[in-house]
C-alpha cells in the first residue's frame, strides 16, 4: 500500500487526508501544464496495469517518428531504471523516477524530472506512469492527455472492473493485439462496449508494437495532439504580442 496517497487508510480517514493532498497536487499540476504549454510541447500520461506493453510501445513509436517528432519520456517505477535505460538505447533523453513505496507518480514528482528535460525543441513528452490500474487515476500529473493501456493478456472487463481509470480516459489502446489469435477469451469489442457504458466517448484502438497493428492509428493520433498544442503555443505567443 502507498503510504502517500490514501489508498491504506479507511474510509472515514479518507476525506480529510485526501482533499488536501489531491489540491496540493493539483495546483502543481496546473504549474506542470503551463510550463507544457509555454514550450509547445504535448504531455501524455500512459496508464495500465504492470506488464501491459507500455515500454515496448513506446520504443516502437519513438522509432516510428524518428525524424518527425522529437520525444522524450518520464519512467516511473518502484525500483531500478531499466525502462529509462531501453528508452535511452534509442537516443531519445528519459528521466527515471523511482518512487520506492508510492504506486503512482504525482505533479510534484513530474515537476523536478522536468528539471533534468530540456523541453525547448520537443514535441512529446511521455510520461509512463507505475503499473497500477487504481491510484494514478486519481493523481493529476498536468499532462494534456490520458491513455490507458490494457493488454489482450489481462481480460476485457478491466474497464468494467477498474472504472475510475477509464471513464476519463482519452484514448485506450489494447495491446498485444498479436496474440489475438492465440487467445479466444478476449473480446475486443467487451472492451469497447464497457468503456462506453461508463460514458466515455474516447476511442479503442487495437495495437501491436511488434506486429504493427494500430500503430498507423495511434501515431496519428499523436500527430494530432502535438499540432493542437502548436496551436495553444501559438495563441500564447500572439496574446503577449511576442514574435
Amino acid at each position: 500500500m502507498c503510504q502517500d496517497c490514501g489508498c491504506s487508510v479507511t474510509v472515514a480517514e479518507r476525506v480529510p487526508v485526501l482533499k488536501p493532498l489531491l489540491e496540493r497536487n493539483d495546483a502543481e499540476a496546473r504549474h506542470n501544464r503551463a510550463h507544457f504549454d509555454a514550450h509547445g510541447v504535448r504531455a501524455i500520461n500512459l496508464m495500465s496495469a504492470p506488464g501491459s506493453g507500455k515500454t515496448l510501445l513506446l520504443e516502437a513509436t519513438i522509432c516510428a517518428l524518428r525524424g518527425q517528432l522529437s520525444c522524450a519520456v518520464i519512467e516511473g517505477d518502484l525500483e531500478t531504471d531499466n525502462d529509462a535505460a531501453r528508452i535511452r538505447r534509442h537516443g531519445v533523453p528519459a528521466v527515471q523516477i523511482t518512487t520506492g513505496s508510492a504506486c503512482h507518480l504525482d505533479a510534484r514528482m513530474v515537476h523536478h524530472a522536468l528539471h533534468e528535460l530540456d523541453l525547448d525543441g520537443l514535441a512529446l513528452l511521455f510520461i509512463e506512469n507505475v503499473g497500477n490500474l487504481v491510484c494514478p487515476a486519481s493523481f493529476a500529473l498536468g499532462s494534456h492527455c490520458d491513455v490507458v493501456l490494457v493488454s489482450v493478456t489481462e481480460g476485457d472487463d478491466k474497464p468494467a472492473k477498474y472504472p475510475v481509470m477509464f471513464r476519463d480516459a482519452d484514448l485506450v489502446l489494447v495491446t498485444k493485439a498479436d496474440l489475438l489469435g492465440v487467445l479466444d477469451d478476449f473480446d475486443v469489442a467487451k472492451v469497447a462496449r464497457h468503456v462506453r457504458e461508463l460514458g466515455n466517448p474516447a476511442p479503442v484502438v487495437t495495437i501491436s508494437a511488434r506486429s504493427g497493428e494500430g500503430m498507423n492509428v495511434w501515431l496519428d493520433w499523436l500527430r494530432a495532439q502535438r499540432a493542437a498544442s502548436m496551436g495553444i503555443a501559438e495563441r500564447a505567443i500572439a496574446a503577449t504580442g511576442r514574435t
